[in-house]
């Protein structure tokens, strides 16, 4: 099978289910050992590889059609090398999830069959079309004004004020963000902070951060704002994969004081795959995720 590589990652409580985008025939392939640990409750590859080639084994005896309902496709194992794998459409996976207690298979069958039609879920998509248009690249780097292009792009007919900065005053957990009628000014301070090394970038990202100019849709803006000036100036870019939703969230809320753990979580995640469409696909499912419930 020929497949035009996009990678995707969606998270059933907090485990990941990869998927890859068949064009030629138009649907997303799922990885069947990432369902398999989610529906086994079990973490260990080793037993989830060794439960399914017993399943494998038991439904050919069965002559059930799952099996040959399967393909295999190149999936990056922990090592960092791609490995075929045995994947299952949409389709096949829920053929598969009947083949686990009813108490497991049908909370993963909601969030599967689940069609996203939320403002994320919406702007998501529109996010992946970014990568696929080259309009990012058009993009003003490490300015408001390349940061509201952004944000128009993402939530343009989502939000009414898609692109605006915010006139009002707005804090999350206890912290509040600058207030709206210092907002001008600090922006402008923003944009002539400098962006030539990597700690000068990642100082830009938290003051942009510290401001939150929109009234929603803030870090998943950003933090596409935050890749463009990386990828410009240093020619890297942040494999969010690499970096856990607690993590990164810890990272954020100390760094309104202390940037060094920001710092150092960001910089062991860089990637010189400035222009890898899967690197860039993950980024945007785990940027999303970040924002999951928060």
């Amino acid at each position: 099978m020929s497949l035009k590589q996009k990678i995707s990652v969606r998270f059933f409580n907090d485990s990941e289910v990869r998927a890859v985008w068949d064009e030629q025939n138009a649907k997303w392939w799922f990885s069947v050992l990432d369902i398999v640990g989610i529906l086994n409750e079990e973490g260990d590859y080793t037993k989830v590889r060794n439960y399914w080639k017993y399943l494998k084994a038991r439904l050919k005896r069965e002559k059930n059609e799952l099996v040959s309902a399967t393909t295999q496709l190149k999936l990056i194992a922990a090592d960092g090398k791609k490995y075929n794998t045995d994947m299952l459409d949409s389709d096949g996976v829920t053929a598969l999830a009947k083949n686990f207690p009813n108490n497991r298979s049908m909370k993963f069958l909601d969030w599967f069959l689940y069609s996203d039609t939320s403002i994320d879920g919406q702007s998501k998509k529109k996010a992946y079309t970014l990568f696929e248009s080259n309009l990012i690249d058009e993009f003003e780097t490490g300015t408001t004004k390349g940061l509201q292009q952004i944000h128009a792009y993402l939530f343009g007919g989502l939000y009414d004020f898609a692109g605006q900065i915010r006139e009002k005053s707005i804090s999350k957990g206890g912290y509040s963000f600058v207030y709206a009628q210092h907002l001008k000014t600090t922006l402008q301070q923003i944009d002539q902070m400098p962006k030539t090394n990597f700690e000068e970038i990642i100082e830009k990202y938290i003051s942009m951060n510290k401001a939150h100019p929109f009234m929603e849709g803030n870090g998943r803006s950003t933090r596409l704002w935050l890749d463009l000036m990386l990828k410009k100036q240093l020619k890297k870019c942040v494999d969010w994969s690499k970096i856990s939703k607690a993590n990164y969230m810890n990272a954020m809320i100390i760094s309104t004081v202390d940037s060094s753990v920001l710092l150092q979580l960001i910089q062991t995640a860089l990637t010189t795959k400035i222009n890898d469409r899967e690197m860039y696909m993950k980024g945007i499912d785990y940027s999303y995720y970040y924002e999951e419930n928060n």
